[in-house]
């Protein structure tokens, strides 16, 4: 059981874990994730750390068929730019290898935003802390348990 599982769990949230094999020479995680588990990729959401302004770290939760607008999360985040994170970085801080983190359960708590198509859906699905499984659960409740707030993230 992956961190973010257990922090669902913990907080006795409603969820569903969805588990599927992950193709190894596949670097296409979240449209991977919505292909093998028969879901819109509108519905899949990709975790995205960014780097705000060279400085602090944020996370960007947006739809694996969309790509980050960069001065969206600046925006959101109160920074004036912000570009995508080092990958160590993101391994070291979040306790995640890239292609399976998750929202949930990091290691060190980042600010987290969430595009706000999420609001759309009566459940969403996001990494549940590797590669090949997804957890399925309200936006409302993963806002609350990452502190979230949702904007409008994608180009």
């Amino acid at each position: 059981m992956t961190p973010g599982v257990q922090q669902v769990k913990r907080a006795g949230v409603a969820h569903t874990v969805h588990e599927y094999d992950h193709d190894p020479s596949s670097a296409a995680y979240g449209r991977e994730a919505a292909q093998k588990l028969g879901l819109p990729e509108g519905r899949v959401f990709k975790t995205l750390v960014v780097s705000l302004d060279g400085a602090g770290l944020a996370v960007a939760v947006v739809p694996v068929s969309s790509m980050l607008n960069m001065k969206g999360i600046a925006r959101a985040a109160g920074a004036k730019k912000a570009a995508m994170a080092d990958k160590a970085l993101v391994e070291r801080t979040t306790g995640y290898v890239l292609g399976g983190v998750s929202p949930l359960g990091q290691r060190r708590r980042l600010t987290t935003y969430i595009d706000d198509s999420a609001q759309g859906f009566p459940t969403m699905f996001v990494s549940a802390g590797r590669r090949g499984l997804q957890i399925e659960l309200s936006p409302r409740d993963l806002a609350r348990l990452t502190q979230a707030r949702f904007f409008p993230l994608c180009q």
